[in-house]
């Protein structure tokens, strides 16, 4: 097939592009305002172009619409910004798939819009806009919902939870920006403390980059229309995520617990995924336990 991947010099943009690549013809496309191409392989046709533009290269069987303002944090750097990037460069990738007669499209969603959730949350579960970052993605999810019923296009919006990598892959480009698990683990290796919100008790539902490839890959390939969660079922506190860090890298580094700087009504503090409507779906099911995927963060350190 012909695919496009928007926000394809990204995190998990790359990831997604490198993997198709070696069965598909993939272009990926990026603005470069925080993408690096370097974490593409040279199997990737790639176009440094930003989805508001016109004249995208949208004549592709699939389109995986990754490219966003992907956190509260980057989000709120110019919310403006923000919005016209979220929701402006959606509908108009969207509507230019459309045109070039493109009827599969898989794009990024948040898992945030469910705010705390402590026991496994499904698609049905009630959500809510906290933040800019989260009603730009309720927004694309509403959009979708309308062009999915208008026009009959299959489009699925995937709510991604924690997804991390490890700054020696290609979450290396997003510094502060990165996965609690990524930062973390680089503070440790460096002999520094890594600083904690409160007191560790959070949670997250860490999902490893390698299972979200393949989860949206099994949801390109069922041609599912509607939302679905894309996490592990499975919610780990963060400082157990700095002693298991920290068993791998320095047992002797202590972490240091902090005021957290983001404002409380719209800090989520647990997250959670019920999978099983994906699992149910497509078969697909994580196969990176946390404890797997912390060595493979921590293996280019040692």
């Amino acid at each position: 097939m012909r695919v496009l991947v928007t926000g394809g010099a990204g995190f998990i943009g790359s990831n997604v592009a490198n993997h198709l690549a070696d069965r598909h013809e993939v272009i990926a496309i990026d603005d470069e305002s925080l993408g690096d191409p370097a974490n593409l392989r040279n199997t990737v046709d790639y176009r440094r172009r930003s989805v508001l533009e016109d004249d995208l290269p949208t004549d592709v069987d699939v389109v995986f619409h990754l490219a966003a303002r992907s956190s509260y944090a980057m989000h709120e750097r110019d919310p403006a910004d923000g919005a016209r990037v979220n929701v402006e460069g959606f509908v108009n990738t969207l509507e230019q798939a459309r045109d070039d007669g493109c009827e599969r499209v898989v794009y990024a969603s948040t898992s945030s819009v469910y705010g705390d959730r402590t026991a496994p949350v499904s698609e049905t579960a009630s959500v809510e806009a906290s933040s800019g970052y989260e009603a730009s993605m309720l927004a694309r999810e509403r959009y979708a919902e309308y062009v999915a019923t208008h026009y009959g296009t299959t489009i699925a919006g995937v709510r991604l939870f924690s997804v991390y990598q490890g700054y020696h892959g290609a979450e290396g480009h997003k510094g502060p920006y990165a996965n609690v698990v990524t930062q973390f683990a680089d503070d440790i290796a460096r002999g520094d403390s890594p600083e904690l919100y409160g007191n560790g008790s959070q949670t997250r539902d860490f999902v490893h980059v390698d299972d979200v490839v393949r989860g949206l890959e099994a949801v390109a390939d069922a041609e599912l229309t509607g939302i679905y969660n894309l996490g592990t079922g499975t919610a780990h506190r963060f400082d157990a995520v700095v002693d298991l860090l920290a068993d791998e890298l320095e047992p002797d580094v202590e972490p240091v617990f902090v005021e957290n700087p983001i404002p409380e009504d719209v800090y989520v503090h647990d997250t959670r995924a019920d999978v099983s409507a994906l699992r149910r779906e497509t078969g697909w099911k994580p196969t990176v336990p946390l404890e797997e995927g912390i060595r493979r963060v921590c293996e280019p350190y040692l």
